[in-house]
């Protein structure tokens, strides 16, 4: 793992990308290090005596020209709604990059990226910096309905994008797994996921039973990002892990997850 930094990111931009979602452009007061899909950055909530963590969100999108990167913010709970209420030109701290990212693919791969949730935008990251021409990158976005998905069209020309929505109002009724692509499964050398744990599960277990190769990226709570406040220990075939250290991506095999 690369050196960490803590630094003061500069808000560019705050953009609602629909009523629970927002986009927020930081930065960074220094060239960035690279930065890789499935990293993450943790960030001081500022301005909120209740709120003494920080809170870790994946990268969706680096600018190393400008200095910036981009996170999704999806409002789950006190932290992440104070977040969505930054304005542009207020300061954030954040201890960046974190984590260990996606195992690339290899060149002519055929490869499927599933996110929920969250977990849309390392999915989004991943399929910007495969590396992979877009008929080559199948990506399932799955939510509860149209109205809690984000537009991804720009995304297009990095992938196939394909929608689920469990009550059918936006692609493929049903959940993620329920998408016609989980009959092709081994049709993919690789397959990657990110978003609520049962999603992961139900991916794990589908990539599983066709044998092909699966990394997920846990959402475990991660305060410190450095492996010592012990909040995010994950059991796996390696002993008890710290997910911000060794993970938060984890090939499936190692994961001790009863699916």
């Amino acid at each position: 793992m690369g050196k960490k930094s803590v630094a003061d990111f500069i808000i560019t931009e705050n953009i609602p990308l629909n009523k629970d979602n927002y986009l927020i452009r930081l930065k960074s007061p220094e060239s960035l290090p690279p930065i890789k899909p499935g990293q993450f950055v943790n960030i001081d909530i500022k301005n909120s005596s209740e709120i003494f963590l920080r809170r870790p969100f994946s990268v969706f999108e680096t600018d190393y020209k400008n200095n910036s990167i981009s996170i999704i913010v999806k409002v789950l709970g006190r932290g992440s709604k104070k977040l969505t209420e930054v304005k542009a030109g207020e300061v954030l701290s954040l201890v960046y990059p974190l984590g260990k990212h996606f195992t690339y693919p290899s060149p002519g791969d055929k490869v499927l990226a599933v996110g929920g949730g969250s977990g849309l935008a390392p999915m989004l990251f991943l399929a910007r910096e495969s590396g992979l021409p877009a008929e080559n990158m199948d990506i399932i976005i799955g939510a509860r309905s149209a109205t809690d998905h984000i537009d991804a069209s720009a995304y297009n020309k990095y992938g196939n994008i394909y929608f689920t929505t469990e009550d059918g109002t936006l692609g493929t009724r049903g959940l993620v797994t329920h998408h016609p692509l989980f009959g092709e499964l081994a049709n993919y050398d690789k397959i990657y996921a990110c978003g609520p744990e049962g999603m992961m599960k139900a991916v794990a277990r589908e990539a599983k039973k066709t044998g092909v190769f699966c990394e997920v990226s846990l959402e475990n709570l991660m305060a410190c990002g450095f492996g010592v406040c012990l909040c995010c220990i994950e059991p796996t075939v390696n002993g008890n892990l710290c997910v911000c250290t060794e993970g938060p991506v984890f090939n499936i095999n190692d994961l001790k997850w009863q699916i």
